[in-house]
Protein backbone atom coordinates (compact mmCIF):
# COMPACT_ATOMS: atom_id res chain seq x y z
CA UNK A 1 0.00 0.00 0.00
CA UNK A 2 2.74 2.62 0.76
CA UNK A 3 4.22 2.04 -2.71
CA UNK A 4 0.85 2.50 -4.35
CA UNK A 5 0.11 5.69 -2.37
CA UNK A 6 3.55 7.12 -3.19
CA UNK A 7 3.08 6.30 -6.88
CA UNK A 8 -0.37 7.90 -6.94
CA UNK A 9 0.89 11.07 -5.27
CA UNK A 10 3.75 11.29 -7.77
CA UNK A 11 1.30 10.65 -10.60
CA UNK A 12 -0.96 13.54 -9.58
CA UNK A 13 1.98 15.89 -8.92
CA UNK A 14 3.54 14.87 -12.23
CA UNK A 15 0.43 15.75 -14.20
CA UNK A 16 0.15 19.12 -12.47
CA UNK A 17 3.84 20.02 -12.91
CA UNK A 18 4.02 18.94 -16.56
CA UNK A 19 0.92 20.99 -17.36
CA UNK A 20 2.16 24.03 -15.43
CA UNK A 21 5.66 23.99 -16.96
CA UNK A 22 4.25 23.82 -20.47
CA UNK A 23 1.60 26.49 -19.98
CA UNK A 24 3.90 29.48 -19.35
CA UNK A 25 4.92 30.27 -22.94
CA UNK A 26 2.39 32.91 -24.02
CA UNK A 27 3.71 35.08 -26.83
CA UNK A 28 0.49 36.96 -27.48
CA UNK A 29 2.13 39.58 -29.72
CA UNK A 30 3.11 38.08 -33.07
CA UNK A 31 5.18 39.76 -35.76
CA UNK A 32 3.69 39.01 -39.19
CA UNK A 33 5.32 39.99 -42.48
CA UNK A 34 4.45 43.61 -43.24
CA UNK A 35 5.13 45.79 -46.28
CA UNK A 36 7.86 48.44 -46.04
CA UNK A 37 6.86 51.95 -45.07
CA UNK A 38 6.95 54.85 -47.47
CA UNK A 39 10.15 56.65 -48.38
CA UNK A 40 11.08 59.05 -45.61
CA UNK A 41 10.66 56.55 -42.80
CA UNK A 42 12.83 56.88 -39.71
CA UNK A 43 16.45 55.83 -40.14
CA UNK A 44 17.21 52.52 -38.42
CA UNK A 45 20.81 51.61 -37.56
CA UNK A 46 21.45 47.87 -37.51
CA UNK A 47 24.42 47.28 -35.18
CA UNK A 48 26.16 43.89 -35.37
CA UNK A 49 28.96 42.95 -32.93
CA UNK A 50 31.32 40.34 -34.39
CA UNK A 51 34.11 38.48 -32.61
CA UNK A 52 35.53 35.45 -34.43
CA UNK A 53 32.35 34.86 -36.43
CA UNK A 54 33.75 33.66 -39.75
CA UNK A 55 31.06 30.97 -40.00
CA UNK A 56 28.10 33.35 -39.65
CA UNK A 57 29.17 36.86 -40.55
CA UNK A 58 28.51 36.78 -44.30
CA UNK A 59 25.02 35.35 -44.01
CA UNK A 60 24.12 37.74 -41.17
CA UNK A 61 25.40 40.90 -42.86
CA UNK A 62 24.03 40.09 -46.29
CA UNK A 63 20.61 39.45 -44.76
CA UNK A 64 20.78 42.82 -43.00
CA UNK A 65 21.75 44.59 -46.21
CA UNK A 66 18.89 42.90 -48.08
CA UNK A 67 16.14 44.51 -45.98
CA UNK A 68 13.20 46.03 -47.82
CA UNK A 69 12.98 48.80 -45.23
CA UNK A 70 13.80 51.98 -47.20
CA UNK A 71 16.10 53.73 -44.73
CA UNK A 72 18.74 51.67 -42.93
CA UNK A 73 22.44 51.66 -42.20
CA UNK A 74 24.35 48.53 -41.21
CA UNK A 75 27.25 48.92 -38.79
CA UNK A 76 29.49 45.96 -37.97
CA UNK A 77 31.91 46.21 -35.06
CA UNK A 78 34.78 43.80 -35.60
CA UNK A 79 35.67 43.03 -31.99
CA UNK A 80 39.36 42.14 -32.31
CA UNK A 81 38.64 38.99 -34.31
CA UNK A 82 41.56 36.62 -34.87
CA UNK A 83 39.92 34.47 -37.54
CA UNK A 84 38.78 35.37 -41.08
CA UNK A 85 35.95 37.67 -39.91
CA UNK A 86 37.72 40.90 -40.91
CA UNK A 87 38.64 39.60 -44.37
CA UNK A 88 35.08 38.47 -45.03
CA UNK A 89 33.75 41.85 -43.97
CA UNK A 90 36.14 43.66 -46.31
CA UNK A 91 34.97 41.43 -49.12
CA UNK A 92 31.32 42.26 -48.42
CA UNK A 93 32.19 45.96 -48.30
CA UNK A 94 33.84 45.78 -51.73
CA UNK A 95 30.80 43.99 -53.11
CA UNK A 96 28.40 46.55 -51.69
CA UNK A 97 30.40 49.79 -51.89
CA UNK A 98 27.83 51.27 -54.24
CA UNK A 99 25.13 51.19 -51.54
CA UNK A 100 24.35 54.64 -50.18
CA UNK A 101 22.07 55.69 -47.38
CA UNK A 102 18.74 57.01 -48.64
CA UNK A 103 18.87 59.78 -46.05
CA UNK A 104 22.36 61.06 -46.90
CA UNK A 105 24.03 60.39 -50.24
CA UNK A 106 27.45 61.04 -48.74
CA UNK A 107 27.26 58.37 -46.03
CA UNK A 108 27.58 54.66 -46.93
CA UNK A 109 24.83 52.38 -45.71
CA UNK A 110 27.40 49.75 -44.66
CA UNK A 111 30.19 50.57 -42.20
CA UNK A 112 32.87 48.39 -40.65
CA UNK A 113 34.45 49.56 -37.40
CA UNK A 114 37.60 48.05 -35.94
CA UNK A 115 36.94 47.64 -32.24
CA UNK A 116 39.36 48.94 -29.63
CA UNK A 117 40.95 46.83 -26.92
CA UNK A 118 38.58 45.84 -24.15
CA UNK A 119 38.51 48.58 -21.53
CA UNK A 120 38.85 47.59 -17.90
CA UNK A 121 35.48 47.13 -16.24
CA UNK A 122 33.70 46.31 -19.51
CA UNK A 123 32.38 42.99 -20.76
CA UNK A 124 33.00 42.22 -24.42
CA UNK A 125 29.58 42.59 -26.01
CA UNK A 126 28.49 45.79 -24.23
CA UNK A 127 31.84 47.30 -25.19
CA UNK A 128 31.33 46.35 -28.83
CA UNK A 129 27.77 47.66 -29.00
CA UNK A 130 28.77 50.85 -27.19
CA UNK A 131 31.29 51.56 -29.95
CA UNK A 132 28.83 50.70 -32.72
CA UNK A 133 26.05 52.85 -31.26
CA UNK A 134 28.45 55.80 -30.94
CA UNK A 135 28.63 56.15 -34.74
CA UNK A 136 25.02 55.13 -35.45
CA UNK A 137 22.81 57.91 -36.78
CA UNK A 138 19.44 56.19 -36.61
CA UNK A 139 16.31 57.23 -34.72
CA UNK A 140 16.09 53.54 -33.84
CA UNK A 141 18.98 51.23 -32.98
CA UNK A 142 18.64 47.57 -33.91
CA UNK A 143 21.11 45.20 -32.22
CA UNK A 144 21.50 41.92 -34.11
CA UNK A 145 23.75 38.98 -33.22
CA UNK A 146 25.87 37.38 -35.93
CA UNK A 147 24.11 34.04 -35.50
CA UNK A 148 20.80 35.71 -36.39
CA UNK A 149 19.48 36.02 -39.93
CA UNK A 150 16.80 38.51 -40.92
CA UNK A 151 14.21 37.81 -43.58
CA UNK A 152 14.02 40.70 -46.10
CA UNK A 153 10.89 42.07 -44.42
CA UNK A 154 12.14 41.65 -40.82
CA UNK A 155 12.97 45.29 -40.06
CA UNK A 156 9.81 46.61 -41.74
CA UNK A 157 7.66 44.10 -39.86
CA UNK A 158 9.26 44.57 -36.44
CA UNK A 159 9.31 48.36 -36.75
CA UNK A 160 5.61 48.36 -37.67
CA UNK A 161 4.77 46.14 -34.70
CA UNK A 162 6.91 48.29 -32.37
CA UNK A 163 4.96 51.36 -33.44
CA UNK A 164 1.66 49.51 -33.10
CA UNK A 165 2.46 48.38 -29.54
CA UNK A 166 4.01 51.76 -28.60
CA UNK A 167 7.22 49.98 -27.63
CA UNK A 168 10.34 51.83 -26.56
CA UNK A 169 12.30 48.59 -26.67
CA UNK A 170 10.98 45.85 -28.92
CA UNK A 171 12.52 42.38 -28.87
CA UNK A 172 11.49 39.04 -30.31
CA UNK A 173 11.92 35.35 -29.82
CA UNK A 174 13.40 34.03 -33.05
CA UNK A 175 12.96 30.79 -34.94
CA UNK A 176 15.72 28.47 -33.74
CA UNK A 177 17.58 26.55 -36.44
CA UNK A 178 18.42 23.15 -34.95
CA UNK A 179 20.80 21.09 -37.04
CA UNK A 180 22.76 18.63 -34.91
CA UNK A 181 21.39 15.81 -32.77
CA UNK A 182 22.30 17.52 -29.49
CA UNK A 183 20.67 20.79 -30.48
CA UNK A 184 17.41 18.94 -31.13
CA UNK A 185 17.68 17.05 -27.85
CA UNK A 186 18.61 19.91 -25.51
CA UNK A 187 17.40 23.21 -27.01
CA UNK A 188 13.64 22.49 -26.78
CA UNK A 189 14.03 21.78 -23.05
CA UNK A 190 16.10 24.93 -22.52
CA UNK A 191 13.50 27.07 -24.30
CA UNK A 192 10.75 25.57 -22.14
CA UNK A 193 12.77 26.33 -19.00
CA UNK A 194 13.22 29.94 -20.14
CA UNK A 195 9.47 30.35 -20.54
CA UNK A 196 9.03 29.31 -16.91
CA UNK A 197 11.64 31.76 -15.64
CA UNK A 198 10.52 34.66 -17.84
CA UNK A 199 6.86 34.67 -18.78
CA UNK A 200 6.25 36.89 -21.85
CA UNK A 201 2.91 38.08 -20.44
CA UNK A 202 4.60 39.26 -17.26
CA UNK A 203 7.37 40.97 -19.23
CA UNK A 204 4.81 42.80 -21.39
CA UNK A 205 2.82 43.91 -18.35
CA UNK A 206 4.01 47.44 -17.47
CA UNK A 207 2.81 47.02 -13.89
CA UNK A 208 5.33 44.21 -13.24
CA UNK A 209 9.11 44.42 -12.88
CA UNK A 210 9.73 41.26 -14.94
CA UNK A 211 12.10 42.18 -17.75
CA UNK A 212 13.92 40.21 -20.40
CA UNK A 213 15.18 40.86 -23.91
CA UNK A 214 16.63 38.59 -26.56
CA UNK A 215 20.01 39.98 -27.59
CA UNK A 216 19.68 38.23 -30.93
CA UNK A 217 17.31 41.04 -31.93
CA UNK A 218 16.65 44.27 -30.01
CA UNK A 219 15.01 47.34 -31.54
CA UNK A 220 15.20 50.40 -29.29
CA UNK A 221 14.48 54.10 -29.72
CA UNK A 222 17.67 56.12 -29.76
CA UNK A 223 16.24 58.67 -27.34
CA UNK A 224 15.40 55.94 -24.84
CA UNK A 225 18.80 54.27 -25.30
CA UNK A 226 20.55 57.55 -24.52
CA UNK A 227 18.19 58.35 -21.63
CA UNK A 228 19.02 55.12 -19.76
CA UNK A 229 22.75 55.54 -20.35
CA UNK A 230 23.19 53.13 -23.26
CA UNK A 231 25.45 50.14 -22.88
CA UNK A 232 27.72 52.06 -20.54
CA UNK A 233 25.12 51.61 -17.79
CA UNK A 234 25.44 47.81 -18.18
CA UNK A 235 29.09 47.76 -19.20
CA UNK A 236 30.09 44.89 -16.89
CA UNK A 237 27.17 42.61 -17.78
CA UNK A 238 27.80 39.59 -20.02
CA UNK A 239 24.03 39.03 -20.31
CA UNK A 240 23.65 42.63 -21.41
CA UNK A 241 20.31 42.08 -23.14
CA UNK A 242 18.49 41.33 -19.89
CA UNK A 243 20.30 44.18 -18.15
CA UNK A 244 19.28 46.67 -20.87
CA UNK A 245 15.67 45.49 -20.71
CA UNK A 246 15.63 46.07 -16.96
CA UNK A 247 16.97 49.59 -17.35
CA UNK A 248 14.30 50.35 -19.93
CA UNK A 249 11.35 48.94 -18.00
CA UNK A 250 12.41 50.04 -14.53
CA UNK A 251 12.80 53.61 -15.79
CA UNK A 252 9.19 53.69 -16.96
CA UNK A 253 9.62 52.93 -20.66
CA UNK A 254 7.60 50.40 -22.64
CA UNK A 255 9.18 46.95 -23.06
CA UNK A 256 7.64 44.47 -25.49
CA UNK A 257 8.68 40.89 -26.23
CA UNK A 258 7.01 39.27 -29.23
CA UNK A 259 7.00 36.19 -31.42
CA UNK A 260 9.32 36.93 -34.33
CA UNK A 261 9.71 33.41 -35.68
CA UNK A 262 8.11 34.29 -39.02
CA UNK A 263 10.73 36.86 -39.95
CA UNK A 264 13.94 36.06 -38.01
CA UNK A 265 15.96 32.85 -37.61
CA UNK A 266 18.89 32.02 -35.34
CA UNK A 267 21.47 29.24 -35.17
CA UNK A 268 22.81 29.63 -31.64
CA UNK A 269 25.03 26.57 -31.37
CA UNK A 270 26.21 23.83 -33.69
CA UNK A 271 27.51 21.15 -31.32
CA UNK A 272 27.24 19.82 -27.77
CA UNK A 273 30.50 21.60 -26.89
CA UNK A 274 29.34 25.07 -27.98
CA UNK A 275 25.87 24.46 -26.55
CA UNK A 276 27.35 23.49 -23.18
CA UNK A 277 29.69 26.50 -23.08
CA UNK A 278 26.96 28.95 -24.06
CA UNK A 279 24.16 27.79 -21.79
CA UNK A 280 26.25 27.12 -18.70
CA UNK A 281 27.47 30.69 -19.10
CA UNK A 282 23.93 32.04 -19.41
CA UNK A 283 22.57 29.97 -16.53
CA UNK A 284 25.56 30.84 -14.34
CA UNK A 285 25.05 34.55 -14.87
CA UNK A 286 21.32 34.31 -14.26
CA UNK A 287 21.91 32.51 -10.98
CA UNK A 288 24.76 34.81 -9.96
CA UNK A 289 22.95 38.07 -10.64
CA UNK A 290 19.73 37.01 -8.92
CA UNK A 291 20.23 34.84 -5.81
CA UNK A 292 16.48 34.10 -5.72
CA UNK A 293 16.95 32.31 -9.04
CA UNK A 294 19.07 29.73 -7.21
CA UNK A 295 15.85 28.33 -5.74
CA UNK A 296 14.18 28.20 -9.14
CA UNK A 297 17.36 26.70 -10.55
CA UNK A 298 17.40 24.02 -7.87
CA UNK A 299 13.74 23.26 -8.61
CA UNK A 300 14.49 23.05 -12.34
CA UNK A 301 17.47 20.79 -11.77
CA UNK A 302 15.38 18.53 -9.54
CA UNK A 303 12.65 18.23 -12.18
CA UNK A 304 15.24 17.53 -14.85
CA UNK A 305 16.86 14.83 -12.72
CA UNK A 306 13.48 13.22 -12.10
CA UNK A 307 12.74 13.26 -15.83
CA UNK A 308 16.20 11.90 -16.62
CA UNK A 309 16.48 9.11 -14.07
CA UNK A 310 13.21 8.33 -12.30
CA UNK A 311 10.65 8.42 -15.10
CA UNK A 312 12.42 5.75 -17.18
CA UNK A 313 12.56 3.31 -14.25
CA UNK A 314 9.07 3.99 -12.86
CA UNK A 315 7.31 1.40 -15.07
CA UNK A 316 10.16 -1.03 -14.45
CA UNK A 317 9.64 -0.73 -10.69
CA UNK A 318 5.95 -1.47 -11.23
CA UNK A 319 6.79 -4.49 -13.37
CA UNK A 320 9.18 -5.75 -10.69
CA UNK A 321 6.38 -5.44 -8.15
CA UNK A 322 4.02 -7.40 -10.43
CA UNK A 323 6.54 -10.22 -10.64
CA UNK A 324 6.68 -10.28 -6.86
CA UNK A 325 2.90 -10.68 -6.61
CA UNK A 326 1.90 -7.06 -6.13
CA UNK A 327 -1.59 -7.65 -7.44
CA UNK A 328 -3.85 -4.86 -8.67
CA UNK A 329 -1.85 -2.15 -6.93
CA UNK A 330 1.31 -3.03 -8.87
CA UNK A 331 -0.70 -2.97 -12.11
CA UNK A 332 -2.03 0.44 -11.12
CA UNK A 333 1.53 1.69 -10.63
CA UNK A 334 2.44 0.55 -14.15
CA UNK A 335 -0.71 2.23 -15.51
CA UNK A 336 0.11 5.51 -13.75
CA UNK A 337 3.70 5.50 -15.01
CA UNK A 338 2.58 4.82 -18.59
CA UNK A 339 0.01 7.62 -18.42
CA UNK A 340 2.65 10.08 -17.19
CA UNK A 341 4.97 9.00 -19.98
CA UNK A 342 2.25 9.32 -22.60
CA UNK A 343 1.26 12.79 -21.40
CA UNK A 344 4.86 14.01 -21.26
CA UNK A 345 5.75 12.62 -24.69
CA UNK A 346 2.59 14.10 -26.21
CA UNK A 347 3.42 17.58 -24.91
CA UNK A 348 7.12 17.35 -25.76
CA UNK A 349 6.24 16.18 -29.29
CA UNK A 350 4.10 19.29 -29.68
CA UNK A 351 7.03 21.45 -28.51
CA UNK A 352 9.36 19.68 -30.95
CA UNK A 353 7.04 20.24 -33.89
CA UNK A 354 6.71 23.88 -32.85
CA UNK A 355 10.48 24.16 -33.21
CA UNK A 356 10.37 22.51 -36.64
CA UNK A 357 11.93 19.21 -35.66
CA UNK A 358 10.50 15.71 -35.64
CA UNK A 359 8.07 14.87 -32.84
CA UNK A 360 10.06 11.69 -32.31
CA UNK A 361 12.65 13.78 -30.47
CA UNK A 362 10.18 13.81 -27.59
CA UNK A 363 11.47 10.32 -26.83
CA UNK A 364 14.90 11.82 -26.03
CA UNK A 365 13.42 13.86 -23.17
CA UNK A 366 15.24 11.89 -20.42
CA UNK A 367 18.57 12.35 -22.23
CA UNK A 368 18.02 16.06 -22.79
CA UNK A 369 16.83 16.50 -19.21
CA UNK A 370 20.01 14.85 -17.97
CA UNK A 371 22.18 17.27 -19.95
CA UNK A 372 20.06 20.22 -18.81
CA UNK A 373 20.33 19.13 -15.16
CA UNK A 374 24.11 18.83 -15.56
CA UNK A 375 24.26 22.37 -16.97
CA UNK A 376 22.15 23.69 -14.09
CA UNK A 377 24.25 21.96 -11.46
CA UNK A 378 27.53 23.02 -13.08
CA UNK A 379 26.37 26.64 -13.19
CA UNK A 380 25.12 26.53 -9.59
CA UNK A 381 28.48 25.12 -8.48
CA UNK A 382 30.30 27.96 -10.25
CA UNK A 383 28.13 30.45 -8.36
CA UNK A 384 28.65 28.78 -4.99
CA UNK A 385 32.38 28.19 -5.47
CA UNK A 386 33.04 31.66 -6.90
CA UNK A 387 34.47 30.42 -10.19
CA UNK A 388 34.23 32.56 -13.31
CA UNK A 389 33.22 31.71 -16.85
CA UNK A 390 35.01 31.81 -20.19
CA UNK A 391 33.18 33.28 -23.18
CA UNK A 392 34.50 34.20 -26.63
CA UNK A 393 38.03 33.57 -25.40
CA UNK A 394 37.69 36.01 -22.50
CA UNK A 395 37.52 35.07 -18.83
CA UNK A 396 34.97 36.79 -16.61
CA UNK A 397 35.32 36.46 -12.85
CA UNK A 398 32.52 36.84 -10.27
CA UNK A 399 31.83 40.31 -8.94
Amino acid sequence: MPYFIASTILFILGLIIIYWVHSQYHLDIVVTPAPPPAIGAALISICIPARNEENNIRRCVEAALAQDYPNIEVIVLDDRSTDATANILRGILLESDSLLSDSDDQVPAFKIISGSDLTEGWAGKPHALHQASAVARGEWLCFVDTDTFLAPQAISSCHAKALETKADLFTVMTDQILGSFWEKVVMPLVMTALSVGFSPRKVNDPSRRDAIANGQFILIKRTVYDAIGGHEIVKDQIVEDKAISEQVKWNGYRLIVADGTRVIRTRMYTSLETLWEGWTKNIYLGLRDNPAMLLLGAFGAMLALIAAFFLPVWPLLGMSWVLKGGGWMSLAVIFESILIWAYLILIRARVARGMNISGWYALTTPLGAGVFAAMMLTSAWKVISGKGVVWKGRTYHPE
